[in-house]
Formats: C-alpha cells, structure tokens, sequence
C-alpha cells in the first residue's frame, strides 16, 4: 500500500483534475456563448486554453532551477487557479458586450475577428491554464514522487486524468442544471482553494527538497530502462498529442452518426476519453515497477495505439450494422475509443520515464525535462486540433484523416524503433500499411452507421464534411431528406414541408406590414422559402456552411430562397448576429431548432430572446416554434419567451408562440391584402389558410391565458440552460395539455 502521504498527495491530484476539466467545461460554454458556436471561435478558444497549459510546462523548466520546494509550488499553483478562476467567472458575469465591441473593432472579417477573439481568450485564461500546466513537472519533482519515478508519475497522472473524468461528469451532468455555471465555476475555484491548503500542509509534512538526492528508478534495479535522444522523445511526445487531439475531435464527429448530439453524448465520450487516458497511465505505473527495455515497450505501444486507432470505427460500424452493440454514448464510445486510448494513457508516462533514465543531474533536472516534453505534448495537441477541424476534416472526411491521424503514432513507432534497434518492426509496419488500406477499401463506417440508425432506403447522395458539422443528403428521387451529424434537420416529406410553411407564412401575415424580415436556421428553406413569398427583404442567418451548400437539393420545397435576389445568406452564430448588428426586422423567426440538441439552450434562454426584442423594430413580431413535449418543458420555454414578450400569443394549438412587446392586433384589411399575392395565394390555400377567419382559427390563446397555463416559476437562462439539460427534469412525465390552453380571439382583432 502506498504510505500516507503519497496517498494524501494523490487525493489532492484527483481533486485537482476534477477541476481542472470542470474549468474546461465550464469555460468553454461561456466562451461559447460570448463569441459564438462557429467552428473558428471554439477552436480559438479551445487553442487558448490548451496554449496556456503548454506554457506552463516551457515555465516549470526555469521555475524549478530556482524552487527548492516543489510541493510548496503546487499548493501555490493551486492557489493562484482557484484565484484567477474567481477573477475569471467575475469577469464572464460582465462579458455580454465583448464579441460585439471585438466586431466592430476589426470590422468583422473572419482572420482578424479569430485573432482577436484569440488574444482576448488568452488574456482571460492564460493566468490559470498556465498555473495548471505548472502542477505535473511540480508535482514530479517533489520527493514523493522521485523515490520512485516512473511508477509514481505514471501513478500521479492516472489518478489525475480520473479525477478529470469526475469532474468531466459533474460539470457536464450535474453542476450546470442544479446550480448553474456560475455558481458552479465559483465552487471548482473553492475546490482548487481546498487543494491549495491540502498542498502546504503536505509540504510541510513531506521530504520536499528538490535538489536533495537522485532520482530513483522505477524499480531496484530496472537496469533495462532504456536512454533515448531527447530529439526522439520530443518527436514522439509532440506527435502523439497532436494524433491524439486530431483522432478525438474525428472520433466525436463520427460518433454523432451513431448517437443523438446532446450535451450528455459530448459528456460521455470525453468522459470515456479520460477513462482510457487514466486506465492507460496507472498500467504503465504499474508496469514500470519491473525491469524492462521501456524504449522497447514504447515503441510497440505506440505502433498498438496506430493499429487500434485504424480499427476503431471499422469496429464499432460492424457490430452495430450486425447487431452486436446498441449504439448508446458509452458503448459505442467505449468501443471505438477506450482500446486506443489506453495506448496513448500508457505512452506518456512511459515516455517521460525513459527521458528520467537519459538525464544526469537533480530531480530538478528531470523535472524540467518532464515540463519541457508535457508542454511539447500540449502544443502537438493544439496543432492536431487546428490542422484537423480546419483543414484535414474538410479536405479528406473522417475516414482519410482518422487513417493520417494514426498514421502519426505509427511514425513515431519508426522512429522509436530506429532508436530501440527492434529490426521487426518493418514487416509490422508494412503490416500496418496494409490494414489502412482495407480499413480504407471496406464500406464507409458513417455509411453502415446511417443505415442501420436510419434505414436502408435513403441511400446517401451529397455529402459535406466541413470544419462545422457533418451535412448529408439522403434519399431517392421521390423523397429526400438533410441531416446534421446524423440527426434528422429537414425533409421534402409534405407533412414537414406543412409545419415549416406554417411557421414561416403565419409570421408574415400576422405583420400588418412586413417589410424586413430574419429567419434563424436555413434547414431545407421551407421556413425561409414561405418567408420570401410575402415580397419582403429577407436576411437569413445559418450557422453551417455545409447546409447552405445543400440548398440547391431542396430548391423545390424552398422556392430556391438562398438564390433569390432579396435574400441576403449569413454564415454565422445566431446570437453573435443578433448581438452585432444594427439593423432591426419586422417579423422574426426560426427554422425547427430543437432545445434539446447539445449548445441549442443557448436559443431559448432569456439572454438570447432579449437580443431578438432588441432586433424588432417597433411594431415586430417574433413567431417561436415549440411543438409538442413534456409539460415541465413546454411550460419552462414559454414562461422564458413571454417573461420577455409580455403579450405572447399561442396559436395552432400552442405550438407556435407569437411575441410582441405591444398587444398584437391583427387586421382583416392587412391579411386579406397579402393572402391575396401572386406568390402567396396557392401555396397558404395548400395549408388551408384561404381567409382571414380560417387564420384566426388558429388562434389558441391571449397573454393572460398562456400565463395561467405555464403558471409562476423558473425561466430558462444561459446560467442554467435546463431543457438542454433535460435529465434534470422529471423523469417519465407526460406532454402538456395544450388542450387546456385555450382563449378568446376577439382580444387580437384589430378594430
């Protein structure tokens, strides 16, 4: 049994790595909803969190020449993180007006906008991350940890990475819907404070001189631990963690094609990443504790790890095509992604041992060499994800790039080899080689995924793997329908068509005048296509790019609205629009976005309903799609909407809510007058809206009615996003009984 100390130091690790992810969690949402869910913003936020973690281990190196007591620096890491974190989720409390004044600053050009948002990331986060990436080099040259090296790094950094995965879960379960992100970045910073303290009474406790005595081996002798060029190590180190970021953000694309995008898929597959990263580092600890050829045992885990990487969606397609897995989050994240991540959770530790055995000097010595390589880790991670989500995504798909991203691990191995002088490994490798061909010459895993998910008489006919999502059109000439990462976003089936028509033609004709009109969300363009047949100037806001280049597939349901001269198309994040802009509209409204889908609750909180107030010119209205859904939900969306629009409507049942900031009167003149359109007129009679009484059929019920039905309580906030998070509401609960919504249509009839 490890002695007590060790055992209270590595509490303190675990502690420290479950803060440490729930900080990226939580920090990454609220960067999100400052800057916005486009591709660039996320990867620039995420490059800024990873590049201050980097530049903590460059520091470590000259920080420990001159630290005499490295578990005293660890405490007082800690310490500055829980500080910094509270000066960081003081700030995001503030930080609304941000993306717009970094717009209007750099005139919204895409480069220089990324750049800003960039710098402005760094500054926020850089003080922290780089005290985080301070704590292994710290914590691997104290004296607990020396007595023994690699078994106690490797020990250090699994209990650290499972710490991660608890608080990977906590953040992305729990926190967020029970007590909100802020209240939830402010206790991890308390946490962090707890470590700080745990830290210096440790220190005081522990033999923690950093230049008193050697480093010891692993083992007594461990006489085969093996040197290797620190230029070899760099490679490999550096190579793995870009593989290894690069082959995480395909497995995640990929994934989606088999499990729903919600919140919890993202949670549980980073959570699974975590586990294989820390089942990985505490096997290598283990292990080291005997004799071994280390530079040997690397290679060959490297040249597992590009095998396993190779295999991993070929495996996962084949067992759920046949049958053999139902494609939940975990099983189909622990299928694909737990075998090769154990490899890539055993090399580091292993690799830092072998850079332990190759140095002469102090624990400090070694320590700054542990710092140097883990920032060169990091910094390999920060490229792989860049290159990938930018460039090696959009150019080769999922399938090209993952077989490229495992081909790193396979070219460390070489050069591994080379240094370990293992002959064999040349007909491995060519064996290797070979496998990628058949993994590339076998049936495209997304395909079987989609198949078995969705039915085999939609065959694919257009597909985009851009650096955003994952956009494909599927079906025959008869029918056809788009999809985002796997989840159905539109068809040209006649009952969809109907809803988006509905939505798009009652916005219109319940303006008196529409003459500038917004729609959020292009989907298939039924919505926005039933929007352009008023003769108003439509603006269209769309996230994807992917999906505006799938218009022309549904030309004929969206009266090829993205061509049409007064349509103007913004590739951009909703909220960042709303919040950048100066121009106002007279009607508002937005494709079927449904709340439950991962980052869509920050499209129906309170935040974002009042930048849409803020984008109505007086007199405008906004039509908000709900649907049919569990009471508890149902009733949270449309108290949020009115709580902003106080004189919400409910028409067509309840499913559409229509906001104004006035009483809405709707006159018979105006709508009989736009009903009666060339381009209107057949298309709202297919709907059977012939008149203005059969409109105000749709009627459901005034303000006063809706506010009785959804009764007093709590509002959906970008803080606490709960129908997002959609465990935290009851379970097995009924739908809404919107036919107890009801009221009297004459209150919105214009005199």
């Amino acid at each position: 049994m490890p002695p007590a100390r060790l055992l209270a130091l590595l509490v303190l690790l675990v502690v420290s790595g479950a803060c440490g992810l729930a900080y990226q969690v939580l920090w990454l949402r609220a960067l999100a909803l400052i800057f916005g869910a486009t591709v660039y913003a996320a990867s620039t936020v995420l490059a800024a969190f990873m590049g201050g973690l980097a530049v903590g281990g460059v520091v470590a190196a000259p920080l420990l020449a001159r630290l005499k007591r490295p578990l005293l620096g660890f405490a007082l890491a800690e310490a500055g993180i829980g500080l910094t974190a509270l000066a960081v989720a003081a700030v995001f409390d503030r930080a609304e007006p941000l993306d717009a004044m970094l717009h209007r600053a750099t005139g919204g050009a895409t480069a220089s906008l990324t750049v800003a948002r960039f710098v402005v990331a760094s500054a926020l986060l850089l003080v922290p991350t780089s005290l985080m990436g301070l704590t292994l080099p710290l914590v691997s040259a104290s004296g607990l940890v020396r007595r023994a090296f690699g078994t106690r790094l490797g020990l250090a950094y699994g209990m650290n990475t499972f710490g991660g995965v608890a608080g990977a879960l906590v953040a992305g379960f729990i926190a967020i819907p029970a007590v909100g992100a802020g209240l939830a970045m402010r206790i991890t910073a308390g946490l962090s404070l707890a470590v700080a303290v745990g830290g210096l009474l440790l220190a005081r406790s522990a033999d923690d001189d950093v230049a008193a005595g050697p480093v010891a081996a692993a083992a007594p002798s461990n006489a085969g631990a093996t040197a290797a060029p620190y230029g070899v190590l760099a490679l490999a180190v550096t190579a793995s963690g870009a593989g290894a970021m690069a082959l995480e953000i395909l497995w995640f694309r990929a994934l989606l094609q088999f499990v729903p995008a919600t919140t919890y898929a993202f949670t549980t597959m980073l959570a699974v990443v975590l586990v294989g990263l820390a089942a990985g580092s505490l096997y290598a600890a283990r292990r080291l504790r005997r004799d071994g050829h280390w530079l040997a045992w690397l290679t060959w885990a490297y040249l597992a790890t590009a095998i396993l990487a190779l295999a991993s969606l070929t495996v996962l397609a084949y067992a759920y095509d046949r049958g053999l897995v139902v494609a939940g989050p975990v099983m189909a994240a622990a299928l694909a992604m737990l075998p090769p991540t154990l490899g890539m959770g055993a090399s580091l530790p292993v690799a830092l041992h072998v850079a332990a055995a190759s140095v002469v000097g102090t624990a400090g010595a070694v320590a700054s060499r542990v710092g140097r390589l883990y920032a060169l880790n990091v910094a390999g991670a920060v490229v792989g994800a860049v290159a990938t989500g930018f460039w090696l995504l959009p150019a080769l798909g999922v399938r090209l790039a993952l077989v490229l991203a495992a081909g790193l691990f396979a070219v460390v191995a070489g050069a591994l080899a080379r240094a370990a002088g293992i002959a064999t490994l040349v007909r491995l490798g060519a064996g290797a080689v070979a496998f990628a061909a058949v993994a590339v010459a076998l049936p495209d895993p997304l395909d079987l995924a989609f198949t078995r998910r969705h039915g085999a008489d939609r065959p694919p006919l257009w597909r985009d793997e851009g650096p955003q999502a994952t956009v494909s059109v599927h079906g025959d000439a008869t029918s056809r329908g788009l999809f985002i990462d796997g989840l159905t976003q539109a068809s040209d089936r006649a009952d969809t068509v109907r809803v988006h028509r509905t939505i798009g033609h009652l916005a219109m004709l319940l303006h008196p005048d529409p003459q500038d009109a917004l729609v959020i969300g292009l989907g298939g363009g039924a919505t926005a296509g039933a929007v352009s047949r008023h003769g108003a100037r439509l603006s269209i806001v769309e996230l994807n790019d992917g999906v505006r280049r799938a218009a022309p597939w549904f030309a004929h349901i969206s009266h090829d609205v993205v061509a049409q001269p007064s349509t103007r198309m913004i590739v951009d994040d909703a909220r960042s629009f709303l919040a950048t802009t100066d121009e106002r509209f007279d009607v508002i409204t937005a494709d079927i976005i449904q709340p439950t889908h991962a980052g869509a609750g920050a499209l129906y909180s309170v935040e974002y309903f009042t930048r849409v107030r803020a984008r109505l010119k007086p007199g405008g209205l906004v039509l908000q799609w709900v649907g049919l859904r569990e009471d508890s939900a149902y009733k949270l969306i449309a108290r949020t909407f009115q709580s902003v629009f106080p004189e919400t409507t409910a028409w067509v049942g309840g499913t559409l809510l229509v906001g104004t900031v006035e009483p809405l009167k709707v006159s018979r003149a105006a709508v009989e007058r736009q009903l009666a359109r060339a381009g209107t007129r057949d298309e709202v009679a297919a709907l059977g809206l012939t008149d203005y009484d059969t409109l105000m059929s749709w009627f459901t019920a005034g303000p006063d009615d809706l506010r009785r039905f959804v009764g007093p309580g709590p509002v959906l906030t970008d803080d606490r996003p709960r129908v997002e998070f959609y465990r935290s509401l009851p379970a097995g609960e009924p739908a809404a009984r919107l036919a107890d919504l009801h009221g009297d249509a004459a209150r919105v009839v214009a005199p």
